[in-house]
C-alpha cells in the first residue's frame, strides 16, 4: 500500500507539471494494465496489475480525470472478471472489451459516442505498435509501452499530449 501512495503521489506531481491535461486517459489491459493475456488464464485466478497500475489510476481519478478501457481481447468476460477482482472496474467511464480486426478504431469510435470526448482530448496507452499507428491517426495522442503503464511512460504520455495539444492551439493563432 504504501508503495502505491508513493506511486500515486509521484503521478499526482507529474499531472501538475502540465498546463494541458487529457479529458480521457485510455488503457489497453493486457500487456499494459497487466503482464499477461487475458485469454491464457482462467477467471478462478487472481490476477496482479503492474506496479505502477494502481497509483497512475487512482492519481486520475484525484485529479477528476475519466479513463476508459480498449481492449481487442477474445475473452471479455475473463477480462471484466479480473477488473472485478481487482476491484477497480468502476474507475472507467467505458469497457470497451471484444474481439475485433480493426486494431481499435471501433473501439475508439463506441468510447467517443459513449463520452463525447473528441478524439484529440483522449491519451491512450498500449503495448502494440499496429494499434498505437491506427489509434494516432484518429488523433489521439498514444504511447507505446514496453513493460506495462509506468510513471516514465505516463510522463512521456502528458508530455506528448501537451506537445500536440500546445502545437493545434499555436496553428490556430497564426
Amino acid at each position: 500500500m504504501a508503495e502505491e501512495n508513493k506511486v500515486k503521489d509521484e503521478a499526482l506531481q507529474i499531472l501538475g507539471l502540465f498546463e494541458t491535461l487529457p479529458r480521457l486517459v485510455v488503457f489497453d489491459l493486457d500487456y499494459t494494465l497487466w503482464p499477461f493475456y487475458c485469454e491464457c488464464r482462467s477467471k478462478r485466478e487472481m490476477p496482479k496489475l503492474y506496479p505502477h497500475v494502481n497509483g497512475i489510476i487512482s492519481a486520475l481519478k484525484e485529479k477528476g480525470i475519466d479513463m476508459a478501457i480498449a481492449s481487442r481481447s477474445p475473452t471479455a468476460d475473463i477480462a471484466k472478471t479480473f477488473l472485478g477482482k481487482l476491484e477497480i472496474q468502476s474507475m472507467f467511464v467505458a469497457h470497451e472489451i471484444f474481439s475485433s480486426w480493426t486494431h481499435k478504431t471501433e473501439h475508439f469510435q463506441r468510447i467517443h459516442r459513449r463520452t463525447g470526448v473528441p478524439f484529440n482530448s483522449m491519451l491512450f496507452f498500449d503495448d502494440e505498435d499496429r494499434n498505437i499507428d491506427t489509434v494516432s491517426k484518429m488523433g489521439v495522442t498514444s504511447v507505446l509501452v514496453g513493460n506495462g503503464v509506468t510513471l516514465g511512460a505516463f510522463r512521456e504520455g502528458l508530455t506528448n499530449f501537451s506537445q500536440n495539444s500546445g502545437s493545434s492551439s499555436r496553428s490556430k493563432s497564426k
